[in-house]
């Protein structure tokens, strides 16, 4: 793939397309307009449903109430040379290499990075699309938090004892001690954890009044109420929805090759197995490593976002991209605004001993979730500071042929 196309006797610019702003979309964005950005024969276009950055990782906390700062998506791509364009994604058309937006306008490009993630699946289990909230945007979120602050006292329920329901209900209930917390799901709370930070977790959710319901499932959404599994019907008068994520059809429909959940399935370097001029990011893709399929968070996304800028890059320069290798290291999780635990972890995710809690997890946890912001600082100032990450050395290690 050269730079240029020629046509007749003139030259084109290669288009780049980064569609989803979000940790991912924008760590692409940045890396590879920053270190194109004194090419013109290279355009990156970043596109987003909105200009308001979403920090999934505080979105808990905007659910409470909680006034967060209003990050701008062209501000943070400033002096980058990246483009933004404000728009939702209706469509791909992978063979005419076009994107659609809800206005109409149809975008086209020489290389794609798809990086549309995943939401709150609220089509699974009937009713929750009608009468359960979500964490999927802001707006969500600030609905939330205003239904919360009207209730004065009654029963919310968190659906999905995963890290969000649990940093959901942990904060709802350390904000609104008035309300009577139910987290329910098919596993206890912090079942990845080691005993130890486990105990501490759910010692916690205790000492905030969660009252914690496992090994049940939810399996339909009522006006008032949550119908269980065994038939038990839970009154309700919130219901937040965390249990289990789906991405947008798009990929699918546009004849990608997808895996049973949708997500895009690519090479070892990001790449689309049937499209190579489309790479796929964070929670968007089924990336393999040597412990399996990765998971999306915040710190597998980004380095997802700049690997995939440094493959287009050296495919640019006609050069082979390199394999993409990530090992985990940590799970940071809140409990409310005093409290938090953090479970150190092996490069597959499995926990190690070594764990974090109280006033020290709390601060490890700020630290981390604030992080994005001086990462994205950096690599506006200095490109190859963004491009090192954990690789997980034995952990990660795959073969073409594994793909």
């Amino acid at each position: 793939m050269n730079a240029r196309h020629e046509t007749g006797t003139a030259t084109t610019t290669h288009r780049v397309l980064i569609l989803g702003a979000g940790y991912a979309g924008l760590s692409a964005a940045i890396q590879l307009a920053r270190r194109v950005k004194r090419r013109d024969d290279v355009q990156v276009t970043l596109v987003n449903a909105q200009e308001r950055f979403t920090e999934r990782l505080r979105l808990h906390m905007t659910a409470t109430g909680q006034q967060l700062a209003e990050l701008s998506i062209p501000q943070l791509l400033e002096r980058t040379g990246a483009q933004f364009v404000r728009g939702r994604v209706t469509a791909v058309d992978a063979d005419a290499r076009t994107v659609r937006t809800d206005d109409d306008r149809v975008l086209h490009y020489d290389t794609l990075v798809y990086g549309l993630g995943s939401v709150a699946d609220t089509t699974a289990v009937p009713g929750v699309d009608d009468h359960a909230y979500t964490l999927n945007s802001p707006q969500d979120a600030e609905a939330l938090a205003h239904r919360l602050a009207l209730l004065g006292n009654g029963t919310v329920v968190v659906a999905g004892s995963g890290l969000t329901g649990v940093e959901s209900a942990a904060e709802i209930a350390e904000r609104h001690p008035e309300l009577n917390v139910v987290l329910l799901g098919r596993n206890e709370p912090g079942t990845a954890m080691n005993p130890k930070a486990r105990t501490y977790l759910q010692s916690a959710l205790d000492r905030l009044g969660v009252e914690v319901r496992s090994g049940v499932e939810a399996v339909k959404a009522l006006p008032g109420a949550v119908e269980l599994a065994d038939g038990e019907s839970l009154a309700a008068d919130i219901v937040l929805w965390t249990s289990g994520t789906r991405v947008p059809p798009l990929a699918a429909a546009a004849a990608l090759a997808v895996d049973e959940h949708g997500r895009i399935v690519t090479d070892t370097t990001l790449r689309s197995v049937s499209h190579p001029d489309v790479y796929a990011i964070g929670d968007a893709a089924a990336i393999r490593q040597g412990y399996g399929t990765m998971h999306g968070t915040c710190q597998s996304g980004m380095p997802t976002g700049v690997h995939a800028a440094l493959s287009i890059i050296r495919t640019l320069k006609s050069k082979r991209p390199k394999p993409f290798r990530f090992g985990y290291y940590h799970t940071p999780v809140s409990l409310g605004r005093h409290d938090a635990v953090v479970q150190f972890t092996r490069p597959d995710n499995s926990p190690r001993h070594i764990h974090l809690t109280g006033r020290t997890a709390v601060r490890y946890k700020e630290t981390v979730t604030a992080s994005p912001w001086p990462t994205f600082g950096r690599m506006k100032k200095m490109p190859a500071s963004g491009a090192f990450w954990p690789h997980g050395g034995r952990f990660t290690r795959v073969t073409e042929s594994a793909q």
